[in-house]
């Protein structure tokens, strides 16, 4: 496994750990990880592409480990009062629709790439995620993490909507440039 699949693998693994840190309300530290977690996917794309190593387990886990960091601590604070459930998931549902394109995507043998919309998507989430995490620990309002999520999900919303319309070439078999 190449130093840029454990660096995805290292991110997946840990979500318990910010999770079971923001259940003990360490939020400090679960913040803290959290962004330590998420500069992990800055590090394995560049690992990967200055290596000429890109495998094709680490296209498959990045970005899962993105969402599945990502989605885990903005559902957490749900709980903790610091988001509105119905933000999030209107989040969680565009990551389940474009999930489903990638899958339908790979069937017909095509790999559909992060376009860039879809990576400032990922670095706003994270970014509101952060914000939420030390308005938890209240370092911020929740006025700063309503809005960081707001930005976060109109960001989501127009990436889903940038791979809604390459969805046909896809399905028909077709790559789309970036």
């Amino acid at each position: 496994m190449s130093l840029a699949d454990q660096l995805t693998l290292a991110r997946a693994l840990a979500v318990p750990v910010v999770v079971v840190l923001y259940v003990w309300e360490q939020d400090w530290l679960a913040t803290g990880v959290f962004i330590a977690a998420m500069t992990t996917d800055w590090f394995d794309g560049r690992v990967a592409r200055s290596r000429g190593r890109s495998s094709p387990l680490g296209s498959l886990l990045d970005p899962v480990a993105d969402k599945l960091l990502v989605l885990t601590v903005l559902i957490v604070l749900i709980d903790r009062g610091v988001f509105p459930g119905w933000m999030v998931a209107a989040i969680v549902a565009r990551e389940f629709l474009v999930s489903g394109l990638r899958l339908a995507a790979i069937e017909r043998g095509v790999v559909m790439h992060a376009r860039d919309l879809g990576k400032l998507k990922t670095w706003s989430q994270a970014t509101a995620a952060a914000i939420g995490g030390f308005a938890a620990a209240g370092a911020w309002s929740t006025d700063v993490a309503w809005w960081a999520l707001l930005v976060a999900l109109i960001l989501t919303w127009l990436s889903g909507l940038d791979y809604a319309r390459i969805a046909p070439g896809l399905l028909r078999g077709r790559a789309v440039a970036p």
